[in-house]
């Protein structure tokens, strides 16, 4: 049955949730970074670099999440919401058994996974304990994500960013307490910055399942955890996992790209930090406007309203780019203030300022990979990305960082003009894909088995009632 105009989820309603907690999430990182910069710039790179490992991990969890709240949506589309619940189960239950595993890996081999980073000793006296109590942690993270695309997939954007929100205010209430030892806290330093995240993430994971029961009336047992349905797995993962891997293969090649970086030296690696945690702001914009257009796009295609989809994603590219140059201009002009906030060395200013002003040429091109990718995947068309992805980035992004960034001695400038060329690429070929409407036969195939399970749904329901 189509969804009627009343009942379509709007842009905007959609976007601006999750553009705060987008953001919020965002704020913790820079927060987390500004107050460990009172500790030195060797603390600042190794919380970075650990970071980056236990991300690494939240990529992984995402795709589940991802393809979750794909399918929830066809399903909600073509008003099958007892579908869209056993899809939800499956979910939550799928992904805290994968963040179990990956808490595993982290506790066991959090010295090679540093190691392989290059880090100095410096840095890999903050890093270790960071990543051990981060990652071991990751289990609470991975059922947070599924639980957050369940709602989201619901159109309640709104209550994941209250969470979020009390997160951020929990860490940072943490970070004050133990990093800088206030109120009569031992002052933890690192240590404490790592349980303050414990600590809200906890909380943020019990007001997740308490709203999800308010909100949704879904009820995830303790069987379901030991019950999962291979049929509603197969579903998320068929567009999950080409989701994992272009999300998996962007973080790896970033990854190598920062291993280049940590050749350079402490303070490029440092600049790097700070950089990425101030263009993120941007990047959030995006971000925010591609998951509210994925929603819809998914409400649209379940309901069978393709050409309605087609001009969404249009008008959703219109605004992102608006966006991304007004974003990208005023960190331009602001960069060596916003830089000063974080550290008083010239060298580090001076080159994260060049870095932000390339920001002009890059963050347009980033438009096109959030924006349309998402949208692609909301129409069943998941693999092409994944195949453009790893062409590119393994084609071009790294080996071009490492020639630019090194071989010929740009260093953190080359690095960046090796990603201008990534984004254009890829972007420009998503943009290609969407306005030629390939994706169109999968958006069929998505439709008509939204339909098929929703039928099947309801002949096993009048079975049994029967």
């Amino acid at each position: 049955m189509p969804t009627s105009s009343s009942d379509k989820p709007k842009l905007l309603a959609l976007a601006w949730p999750i553009f705060v907690e987008q953001g919020l999430r965002v704020l913790i990182g820079t927060v987390d970074t500004f107050m460990v910069s009172h500790l030195g710039d060797d603390a600042v790179a190794g919380v970075g670099v650990a970071s980056q490992v236990f991300t690494l991990f939240i990529i992984l969890f995402a795709f589940i999440g991802i393809g979750s709240s794909v399918v929830i949506t066809h399903h909600l589309g073509a008003k099958d919401r007892a579908g869209a619940d056993r899809i939800s189960a499956t979910a939550i239950a799928a992904n805290t058994w994968i963040g179990v595993l990956a808490s595993l890996l982290v506790l066991a081999l959090a010295d090679p996974m540093l190691a392989v980073m290059g880090l100095t000793a410096g840095p890999m006296g903050y890093a270790k304990p960071f990543l051990l109590l981060m990652g071991g942690t990751l289990f609470l993270e991975a059922m947070n994500g599924a639980i957050s695309a369940t709602l989201r997939a619901h159109t309640y954007t709104r209550d994941a960013m209250w969470v979020t929100a009390g997160q951020n205010v929990l860490n940072v209430i943490g970070n004050c307490l133990l990093l800088f030892g206030l109120c009569g806290f031992p002052k933890l330093g690192v240590l404490g910055v790592a349980i303050s995240g414990v600590v809200s993430r906890v909380a943020a994971c019990i007001a997740l399942w308490i709203i999800l029961e308010w909100r949704t009336r879904l009820k995830v047992r303790l069987k379901d955890f030991f019950a999962i349905q291979r049929d509603k797995l197969g579903s998320i993962l068929h567009i999950g996992l080409p989701a994992a891997g272009e999300h998996t293969s962007w973080w790896l090649a970033f990854m190598v790209i920062t291993r280049f970086i940590s050749e350079m030296g402490g303070s490029a690696l440092a600049t790097q930090q700070y950089t990425m945690n101030i263009v993120r702001w941007v990047i959030l914009m995006n971000v925010s406007i591609g998951l509210g257009t994925e929603i819809m796009t998914g409400h649209l295609i379940g309901a069978g309203h393709f050409d309605e989809a087609y001009r969404g994603l249009l008008r959703s590219v219109r605004l992102g780019f608006k966006c991304s140059l007004v974003g990208a201009l005023v960190l331009a002009v602001a960069a060596p203030w916003l830089l000063g906030a974080f550290t008083s060395d010239p060298m580090i200013i001076a080159t994260g300022v060049i870095l932000l002003r390339m920001g002009l040429v890059i963050e347009p091109a980033r438009v096109f990979n959030v924006i349309v990718i998402n949208s692609l995947r909301a129409t069943g068309d998941a693999r092409f990305p994944v195949f453009v992805g790893l062409a590119v980035m393994w084609g071009v992004w790294v080996p071009l960082s490492w020639l630019l960034g090194l071989k010929l001695g740009w260093g953190m400038p080359g690095i960046w003009c090796a990603m201008a060329c990534d984004e254009w690429i890829r972007g420009l070929t998503m943009y290609w894909r969407w306005r030629k409407w390939k994706w169109l036969p999968y958006a069929e195939r998505s439709r008509a088995s939204a339909q098929e399970k929703a039928l099947a749904e309801a002949q096993n329901a009048a079975v049994a009632e029967g």
